[in-house]
Order: C-alpha cells, then structure tokens, then sequence
C-alpha cells in the first residue's frame, strides 16, 4: 500500500509530465511553427530526450535497489524506508535519485519535441523539484531519523555532480 506522501508524490508528476507538455503544445501552436514543420529538430530532440530518459531511468532503478536493500528493516509499505541509508552513493550525496531524477521533465520535454516546454516548462519544473526536496522531503527526512540526518547533512553535499559520482549514479 502506498503512503499518502507517495501518492502525493506520483500526483504531482503526471501533473508535471502530462500538464506541462499539454501547456506546451497550445503555446507552441500559438508562438511557434517547429512543433509542426520542422523533423530535423524533433528528430535531434527525440534522440536526446531518448537518451536522457534512458539515464535518468537507470539513475532512478539503481538508487532505489540501493534503497530497497539497505533502507527497509522488517515489513514496511513499498517505496518507504526506516533506516538511514548513508553508505554507497548515499555517502557522496544525500538525493542520488532525485538528482537523477530531477532531469525527467526535461527527457520528457525532449521526446514531445515542444520549444515551450524543453526551454520554459521543464526547467520551471525542475526548479520546483529541487525546491520541494529541500522544503518537504528534507524536513520528512529530519522527523524520521532525527539528529543522525541533520549530522548526515553536515557531512554529505544535497547533490554531486562530479564525475565519480555521475559514474556511480549510472553504473
């Protein structure tokens, strides 16, 4: 069963995903003629989104196995953890998979091919995203393991970028 965070959670990314490229197609229509007239664009878009996607899905797939086997002890709802996982990736980084993940919106962007959305939409999104972890899944993460994650916090960036952490990530 999922929690209503989760629920919450999954909400607000159809709401993103399919919200954003609807806005986007309209404006597009309105401002401008690539989304109809131009295969060369959509086709680098498409390949790049594609290629995007298929790193930011392995980012998400290989961060959550790391969950599912390190951050659950007895029986818990899927998708929750009860344990401080800062072993791993999560040594170089508090939010491997939303860093991986932060990046959806934009593969998304990139496979629907729409101006509006790859230059407006999704980085508005991804923004959001990035404040919704510090604003809701940090102080969650805070209420559950309490001192030992504000000291994990001290110790470990939100995000790394560098690329012994990339390559991790995408292992």
């Amino acid at each position: 069963m999922l929690s209503k965070g989760n629920i919450l959670r999954i909400i607000m990314w159809l709401f993103f995903l399919i919200g954003g490229a609807v806005i986007s197609i309209h404006f597009d229509k309105i401002y401008f003629d690539t989304w109809f007239n131009s295969l060369i664009f959509h086709l680098i878009s498409f390949v790049i989104g594609y290629l995007l996607l298929k790193m930011v899905l392995k980012g998400a797939r290989n961060t959550g196995r790391f969950l599912s086997d390190n951050g659950r002890k007895g029986n818990i709802p899927r998708l929750q953890t009860n344990v401080l996982v800062t072993g791993g990736l999560y040594s170089k980084m508090r939010h491997p998979m939303h860093q991986a993940l932060i990046f959806f919106p934009l593969s998304f962007a990139l496979l629907v091919g729409s101006p509006v959305f790859i230059f407006i939409i999704a980085p508005i999104e991804m923004l959001l995203m990035l404040i919704m972890i510090k604003l809701w899944e940090e102080p969650e993460a805070i209420k559950k393991f309490g001192d030992d994650y504000k000291q994990y916090m001290k110790k470990v960036p939100f995000f790394c970028f560098r690329p012994d952490c990339l390559e991790e990530l995408l292992k």
